[in-house]
């Protein structure tokens, strides 16, 4: 039989694949585009029934193509994002494969590529990009065990309110998937807790700017200003409800309790650390921060923008904040689901290459990986913030393009 062959694979057609994708297709690079299940296919199966975009249509999209039909100042509802990539891959008429599962790709022995087992056969590349995202695999601590008759969901696997048991609900994670969550799940008549860890709280907009335009304009996109950061904090930021500001004393006045970060669980007790009162200051000091720069940039550069003194109130601290609950018997406390908002881990089981270090990370330089040939794209800060969101994914996408046209002028070098 013979083999394909192709000069670059990418596994993958969320929007970093379909990024890429137009960035090689630019620079004349034969590829092809496997996807396991459909274009977009978390945006479709893996969120919950409510999710929007975490930005505005005019910011959250690629430079080649406006949503129709959308306000730009809206927040698109998951079915119309899922959309979008479709739209554009057409656009684009990108050569995309759905349904085709990589199952392994190892480097050719005694010749340059790599050898791509898929449910199809077996495809030759000479570079493969890995386009598979950050929400890969979900995480959440293995604290309770699932043999108690407490149900148990993961935040990828959540749809609405109706899914849930009766009774109570103990939401582990405060950032835009948590924070959201909990309240909708308070609107629709349920008895919330919300386990609150650090997390970094922006202000949803400020002084008539969204703001994703405050991060560019901050250059807090591009991190120009560096600040030591924290590794896993919660980014506590939403679209949900035409956009607003993520605030937790807000959540607790409209009934949900604020609890620590979830510690430990024993004989049906689940215990919280210290702290909740720390991290709820500390994620205001963050959104105060963002305030006091746009209020800088506004006066340096002249601008008409009217100030919004209302934004620098905060509600009183409930009594949750003031006096945390330390322990929840869950029987007593009537909660009969733990809803987990705890993220996502890497899988690279397939990718059977020298391109991870020793904890078994991507080990990388802007995608290029220390495996020749092997490339990562739309991971959290890949080059910046902005590398696992839609707007800095292009760009990265393009970079790592232009290295892949770099790299075969190197291997097709002749010396005449």
């Amino acid at each position: 039989m013979s083999v394909e062959k192709i000069n670059t694979l990418v596994v993958g057609a969320g929007q970093a694949g379909i990024a890429m994708s137009e960035h090689l297709s630019l620079m004349g690079v034969p590829h092809v585009v496997l996807e396991r299940n459909r274009i977009a296919e978390r945006w479709r199966s893996e969120r919950w029934d409510s999710l929007v975009a975490n930005g505005p249509a005019w910011h959250d999209r690629f430079p080649g193509l406006k949503f129709e039909g959308v306000s730009p100042e809206s927040f698109p509802p998951k079915e119309r994002m899922a959309q979008y990539f479709e739209d554009y891959a057409a656009m684009l008429k990108a050569p995309v494969r759905t349904g085709v599962e990589v199952r392994q790709v190892e480097r050719n022995v005694g010749r340059p590529g790599f050898k791509v087992t898929t449910s199809e056969g077996v495809i030759e590349a000479s570079n493969v990009v890995s386009a598979t995202g950050p929400f890969q695999i979900p995480a959440y601590p293995k604290i309770v065990p699932e043999t108690e008759a407490v149900q148990q969901l993961h935040s990828s696997t959540y749809k609405n309110p109706g899914q849930l048991r009766e009774g109570a609900v103990l939401v582990v994670g405060a950032g835009a998937s948590g924070s959201q969550i909990a309240e909708e799940l308070r609107k629709a008549g349920k008895t919330v807790y919300l386990s609150v860890g650090e997390h970094y709280r922006p202000p949803r907009s400020y002084r008539g700017r969204d703001y994703c335009w405050w991060l560019g304009a901050l250059g807090l996109w591009d991190e120009v200003k560096i600040k030591p950061k924290k590794q896993h904090v919660a980014f506590a930021v939403s679209g949900y409800e035409g956009g607003k500001t993520v605030d937790f004393r807000r959540l607790a006045h409209m009934g949900v309790t604020l609890v620590g970060l979830t510690r430990t669980y024993k004989d049906g007790v689940i215990e919280f650390e210290e702290g909740l009162a720390r991290n709820v200051a500390e994620g205001d000091q963050a959104y105060f921060d963002v305030l006091r720069e746009a209020d800088a940039y506004i006066e340096q550069n002249g601008l008409p923008f009217a100030p919004e003194p209302e934004a620098w109130e905060l509600l009183p601290d409930p009594d949750c904040l003031k006096e945390p609950i330390m322990s929840l018997d869950l029987a007593k406390a009537g909660i009969t689901t733990i809803l987990w908002a705890t993220g996502f881990t890497f899988d690279y089981s397939w990718l059977k290459v020298n391109a991870f270090d020793e904890k078994g990370a991507p080990f990388h330089k802007r995608g290029i990986s220390a495996e020749s040939g092997i490339y990562f794209l739309g991971l959290p800060n890949l080059v910046n913030r902005a590398s696992s969101f839609i707007y800095g994914v292009w760009h990265d996408a393009k970079y790592i393009a232009d290295h892949i046209v770099i790299q075969d002028a190197y291997m097709s070098y002749g010396k005449t």
